[in-house]
């Protein structure tokens, strides 16, 4: 390092040097390489090399550590511009038996209190990156992906909740249940939070005063997922009374909650994998009242939802499908088929449902 007491003379006078460099570098136009000496931090590494030639000849390294912007603005031409300081002022100082044998361009330490990933501009707020080993931990492997936020009171209901909304192709997480007992239980709700398709709010009497729920809805707003209240006994408030509202008991609040959420085409998608998969002519029922909600289905959709019905004897025998008894459970896949698409879809005498000419 250079200092006042240093036995070197070069090092003691660097400053002096440099100062004489920036004038030459005025007068010949070079405005970065004045800019690099004028706004660098110096420092001398003396005695960087040694040569016993001529009584001892010693070159020393020098630092010039730059503000982060003009570090950058320099990067490629690098070791060009160290190459030239070093040559010029080798050039300018005549001290004997001494010589600068190298200079090194530094960026000046970033505080570490900046926060460059918004000052990117590219930092996507509110997004945090849940990772797909956590995300299959959390949901599943398939599935709609619905946060069921509730108080604690109520627990048992929402469990339950949670089991019939299975039956439509719907994931949810409950926290009091979901959380993996090795799992430091707040991050594994942000990670539920931060990878969900839609929050369900059950709006208890006493869901306002919990700490945890109207966290959990802002969450959902800042990410804008879908969001439903469900009015169990207090109407929705603040920012939440703007999006829509279920007036219903816990019975039927299941087919309600789906009736809303087909209308999203990943929630449509996992529909139509329930149904595919319905096991039993009584779930075909209870899929089935979600037909009527149903607006708008692509050409691959319709023919997935026609493939379920004729390949899968529950659906197909389940009087909300076939549309048999038309009364009590409605007009059927191939009537609601006919209203989204425009095309006409009917029964065949074999039972199953075809394209009409």
């Amino acid at each position: 390092m250079s200092s006042n007491k240093s036995r070197f003379e070069l090092p003691r006078n660097i400053e002096r040097h440099l100062a004489a460099l920036s004038k030459l570098y005025a007068q010949e136009g070079l405005r970065e390489q004045q800019e690099l000496i004028v706004n660098a931090q110096v420092r001398v590494h003396e005695e960087w090399s040694r040569d016993n030639w001529n009584g001892g000849t010693y070159g020393h390294a020098v630092y010039l550590v730059v503000p982060e912007a003009l570090y950058l603005s320099s990067l490629k031409r690098k070791e060009i511009l160290q190459k030239q300081i070093r040559d010029d002022i080798n050039k300018i100082h005549n001290v004997q038996n001494e010589f600068i044998e190298e200079v090194f361009l530094e960026m000046e330490e970033v505080s570490g209190d900046r926060d460059w990933r918004k000052e990117s501009g590219l930092l996507l707020s509110g997004k945090r990156i849940v990772l797909p080993v956590t995300e299959a931990r959390i949901w599943g492997n398939e599935g709609f992906r619905v946060f069921l936020t509730h108080k604690a009171e109520v627990k048992k209901q929402t469990s339950d909740l949670k089991e019939r909304l299975r039956l439509f192709g719907i994931s949810c997480f409950v926290a009091h249940e979901d959380i993996h007992p090795t799992k430091e239980w707040q991050t594994e709700i942000e990670n539920a939070l931060f990878s969900m398709d839609a929050l369900v709010a059950l709006m208890t009497d006493e869901f306002h005063d919990s700490l945890w729920t109207d966290q959990e809805v802002g969450c959902a707003f800042g990410r804008g997922v879908p969001i439903i209240s469900v009015k169990l006994g207090r109407d929705p408030y603040g920012f939440i009374g703007k999006f829509q509202a279920l007036s219903c008991d816990w019975d039927i609040a299941a087919v309600e909650i789906v009736k809303i959420l087909v209308k999203h085409d990943r929630m449509l998608e996992a529909y139509i994998k329930a149904v595919q998969t319905c096991e039993s002519y009584d779930q075909g029922n209870k899929l089935s009242q979600v037909l009527p909600s149903i607006d708008k289905v692509s050409d691959q959709q319709a023919g997935s939802l026609m493939s379920a019905f004729n390949d899968n004897g529950q659906v197909r025998d389940s009087y909300g499908f076939n549309g048999k008894n038309s009364r009590y459970s409605g007009a059927g896949l191939a009537s609601h088929l006919s209203r989204v698409t425009g095309r006409t879809y009917r029964l065949s005498r074999f039972g199953k449902i075809e394209i009409g000419s």
